[in-house]
């Protein structure tokens, strides 16, 4: 038994991108997270996911851009909303985009395939919890807006599965409320007619 990673993941906690700051990984680290990140389930060995690097620069660049895009809401409110969301894309110092890129494949679902994606983007938070940054796992209104995705780098046909902001925390993560896994947890037993 590895108590390190038994006492990591009882305590892990997620930071808010506008509490990470420098340095994020310079790019060897990032290399190592990414090979890291696409070590999950993966029936078929189908890849069903791929990987969007957004570094500082083209990060304030994209918040700009989904700011404009933002504006032409037709609500002022939730113009307003989705402009302050645009700037969480530049607060961390790196954010990468995890996208599900499903394949056509006869025995392969496609939510199999999401889910696989979504493996991809717990692994790489907890990649770069073991390389000592802290991460955060977004989507955000730009990740279901069909111009935003294709703005920020996705083709017809494929999803952000998360948007996973990395750097270095500021500030202590504060705890949260837990669900009580005991209520959640039911044991299966074969009805008695079956």
């Amino acid at each position: 038994m590895n108590e390190q990673i038994i006492t990591y993941l009882e305590t892990r906690r997620t930071v808010p991108s506008a509490q990470l700051g420098g340095p994020g990984p310079d790019a060897k680290t990032l290399a190592r997270l990414l090979k890291i990140a696409a070590r999950v389930p993966d029936h078929g060995k189908l890849a069903p996911w791929r990987f969007i690097v957004y570094d500082q620069s083209s990060r304030r660049t994209a918040a700009t851009w989904l700011q404009r895009r933002a504006a032409l809401e037709d609500d002022p409110s939730e113009a307003g909303k989705r402009a302050n969301k645009a700037l969480i894309f530049a607060n961390a110092p790196l954010v990468v985009g995890v996208v599900s890129a499903p394949v056509s494949h006869p025995k392969i679902p496609l939510w199999e395939q999401q889910l696989s994606s979504a493996a991809v983007c717990l692994n790489l938070v907890h990649a770069a919890h073991a390389f000592g940054f802290c991460a955060q796992w977004l989507t955000d209104w730009y990740a279901y807006d069909a111009d935003a995705r294709a703005y920020l780098g996705l083709d017809a046909g494929e999803q952000i599965s998360g948007f996973i902001h990395i750097g270095t925390p500021m500030m202590p993560p504060a705890e949260r409320d837990r669900p009580d896994v005991e209520a959640l947890t039911t044991h299966w037993t074969a009805p008695e007619d079956a």
